[in-house]
């Protein structure tokens, strides 16, 4: 059993867990904060992608105990007050269908847009493609989330 403290969206969290719990389960079933999605168990799908330390990872495949002391963000985190434009853009275009894998997206779209911003570098349709191929969607082409990136990238 590990007592792990970290700052989950914004809030200082501290909990004995015992030490094989993965950041997915942590997050859904101690803190029940259930936007985290887990679709696959074997980290392919990117429905459980949350933000640690500014960076997007695949919750499935972290220990919690791993990330004693992290800072870490999830889809209930990212607003604040108003939609983030991430999630603005996926409304407006139309980005989501059931909805499973859109938290996943929008995480990693957010983390995509501030990569390429912080090294200086252009955003093309392309490279949102590229970008996500580690997030599946069973719903959809893909051509209205990356419209959504596209959108987003623009407004943050």
């Amino acid at each position: 059993m590990a007592t792990i403290s970290m700052t989950v969206n914004g809030k200082a969290v501290k909990r004995a867990v015992p030490d094989n719990t993965l950041l997915s389960e942590f997050l859904r079933e101690h803190l029940r904060l259930t936007g985290t999605h887990v679709g696959c168990d074997t980290s392919q799908c990117g429905a459980c992608v949350v933000h640690v330390d500014g960076r997007a990872i695949k919750s499935c495949t972290a220990l919690a105990a791993s990330l004693d002391g992290a800072t870490v963000t999830t889809i209930e985190g990212l607003a604040n007050g108003d939609l983030h434009p991430m999630q603005k853009a996926f409304n407006d275009n139309h980005g989501l269908q059931c909805g499973f894998c859109t938290p996943g997206m929008i995480m990693s779209g957010v983390d995509m847009v501030a990569r390429y911003k912080a090294e200086g570098r252009e955003l093309t349709e392309a490279a949102i493609r590229h970008e996500l191929e580690g997030n599946i969607c069973r719903c959809t082409g893909y051509h209205n989330i990356v419209k959504s990136i596209q959108q987003a990238a623009a407004e943050m």
